[in-house]
């Protein structure tokens, strides 16, 4: 028999509404009770999820119907919570917010839908009175089979507003109050331009802060009705049949260097299990500290990240920009998303109008800009054979940046976009996936989304096969 673990979504009316504090509170406060919790983040994001998995001690993953579907999504889901006492999962957004204005899909609510995950509804209450009840009424029976169990007031003022929210929600027959966070009742979180900073052990999170988080849970929650909700679970359906298996190319094991440290860590932690079920070799490098590669690579990774953040460090380490180049010249796999574009290119202009000379890899610049260049869902259909999948493949991802590109890359020789790129609008986007088919180098401002495209995966270690039995 399939077991189905306690599970809980804490979505919000809106964004800001205090998701993410109360989710890390919620998270503290089991651990701290001795429960094993498995962290999940809707949508895409590479941020929340930092805090998530240093408040569990679990990696997080990230559920998105858009990207994944949803066969990926249930599967991925119970993989991952198979020695999970429990399943917290952090909305996106408001909870029925997603790709589209008209439809269920990419929102919060559509992953509640697909595990059959009851809701806390995070309200921000300030000022409210027995208004909460009419606009919890709404959520509660606004999409079929999404269920809303219970009611977390956020900003919340004195015990008798307290009382207030609860009564009218009571008198109303709708769920009930579990939950009032006053103001400053929960640790506060930094932020920078993409979203929160991230939860790097040393300087942002420590045992302590969630401490705090796990007290004023318990202060200010009923974190007993809140498990008995996410106890209250129905079981999940059975699983279709799986996709075919892809096999692993034939050849050696394919060793991935993957760049991560405070400059490069936006990465979905599924794509590392899918790779490494496939005998894929990953080792991790920073190009912030070090002056080499690994030994015995066959392939390069550069995701997204905060690079404008150290570009003054990540220039001025000149002996690991040389060991890059070279490696980019040898014809093996190199493959750049986002902050790894910024930092292929061959110079950053900061915000402060600072220039710092990066890898020149990429023949363009990039700049940092005051305002936001891109934000959102896009498909991709690959125009060129590249490292992801052959010509006419589909793809999906979603661009999140403050920088652009200042020339246009396919002007210079040997380049090409390999992207077709549509926004979930059906609107073209300008040439993307900028790709060099001798070098096997291809970078993009699109994250892609890969664990859920096992067959593009497969493709990229067959190419990373070739290129070592061809003796690039």
């Amino acid at each position: 028999m399939t077991r189905t673990v306690p599970r809980i979504l804490i979505a919000g009316t809106h964004s800001g509404s205090g998701k993410t504090t109360l989710a890390l509170g919620v998270i503290s406060a089991l651990r701290r009770r001795g429960l094993k919790v498995q962290a999940f983040k809707v949508g895409p994001d590479y941020l929340d999820p930092t805090w998530l998995a240093a408040a569990s001690g679990r990696p997080c993953y990230n559920l998105d119907g858009w990207m994944g579907g949803r066969d990926y999504v249930e599967r991925l889901f119970r993989r991952v919570t198979r020695e999970a006492d429990v399943a917290v999962i952090e909305g996106v957004m408001g909870l029925f917010d997603g790709a589209k204005a008209s439809e269920i899909t990419g929102s919060s609510a559509e992953i509640a839908l697909w595990l059959q995950a009851p809701v806390l509804l995070v309200v921000n209450a300030h000022g409210m009175g027995r208004s909460i009840a009419p606009l919890v009424a709404g959520f509660a029976d606004f999409e079929k089979g999404v269920s809303v169990r219970g009611v977390i007031a956020n900003h919340c003022g004195s015990a008798s507003h307290r009382a207030i929210l609860c009564d009218a929600l009571a008198a109303s027959g709708l769920p009930a109050l579990i939950g009032a966070v006053p103001r400053m009742g929960l640790p506060e979180l930094r932020s920078r331009h993409l979203g929160l900073i991230t939860a790097d052990p040393v300087e942002n999170c420590s045992a302590e802060l969630f401490e705090e988080f796990a007290v004023g849970v318990e202060r200010y929650l009923n974190l007993d009705e809140m498990l008995k909700i996410a106890r209250s679970a129905s079981p999940l359906p059975p699983l279709s049949p799986g996709p075919g298996n892809e096999e692993t190319p034939p050849g050696l094991p394919v060793c991935l260097a993957v760049a991560r440290d405070e400059a490069f860590h936006f990465y979905y932690p599924d794509l590392f299990d899918e790779l490494e079920q496939r005998g894929c070799h990953l080792v991790f490098f920073s190009p912030l500290r070090d002056s080499s590669l690994p030994q015995g690579i066959d392939a390069v990774y550069l995701g997204g990240g905060y690079p404008e953040e150290f570009a003054e460090t990540l220039a001025a380490n000149e002996d690991m920009l040389e060991n890059l180049r070279k490696f980019s010249r040898s014809g093996r796999p190199f493959y750049a998303e986002c902050g790894g574009l910024i930092y292929l290119s061959r110079a950053l202009t900061t915000r402060e109008g600072k220039r710092y000379p990066l890898l020149g890899i990429l023949p363009c610049e990039t700049r940092m800009l005051d305002r936001r260049k891109r934000l959102g869902y896009v498909e991709v259909r690959l125009k060129e054979d590249t490292l992801w999948g052959k010509t006419g493949t589909r793809l999906r991802g979603h661009e999140f940046h403050y920088s652009e590109l200042i020339s246009d890359v396919t002007e210079q020789d040997g380049w090409c976009a390999a992207y077709n790129v549509k926004t979930r609008h059906g609107v073209c986007d300008p040439p993307e996936g900028f790709y060099k088919p001798h070098g096997r180098i291809l970078a993009s401002y699109v994250h892609l989304h890969l664990a859920s495209r096992p067959g593009a995966i497969v493709h990229f270690l067959d190419v990373c096969a070739r290129a070592r039995l061809s003796g690039c």
